[in-house]
């Protein structure tokens, strides 16, 4: 199954989706309406090797809650994404059981190539 979790108000999210044949093929999940589960979060972690690589820096909350300031552990991303839908880095596309992850242009690139 195909899967995008994503932001709807997040344009750089909307503009990866219609460069993703506008979404068809995908079950869109906007994560501030249904948080990403924790099975879907764990499952993410053991293919990309950690909850880090999910989490992400930029959120205005990391900095408001001075986690730039504290060493967090991989239980640490996991509560805070689980916790808090902001700090899921976005847009995550799952293309045939592949995990694709952020805005990166490489990242967009590969995703789009896997769908061929």
């Amino acid at each position: 199954m195909n899967k995008i979790f994503h932001l709807s108000t997040c344009n750089t999210c909307q503009r990866i989706i219609g460069e993703l044949n506008n979404g068809e093929g995908f079950e869109l999940q906007d994560i501030k309406e249904t948080h990403i589960s924790a099975e879907e979060l764990d499952r993410l972690k053991e293919q990309l090797g950690s909850y880090e690589a999910l989490f992400n820096r930029r959120a205005m909350k990391y900095r408001s809650m001075g986690l730039n300031e504290q060493h967090l552990s991989e239980a640490d991303y996991r509560r805070h994404i689980l916790n808090e839908y902001t700090f899921l880095k976005r847009p995550v596309v799952i293309i045939d059981g592949e995990a694709f992850v952020g805005n990166a242009k490489k990242t967009v690139a590969a995703a789009k190539a896997k769908l061929g």
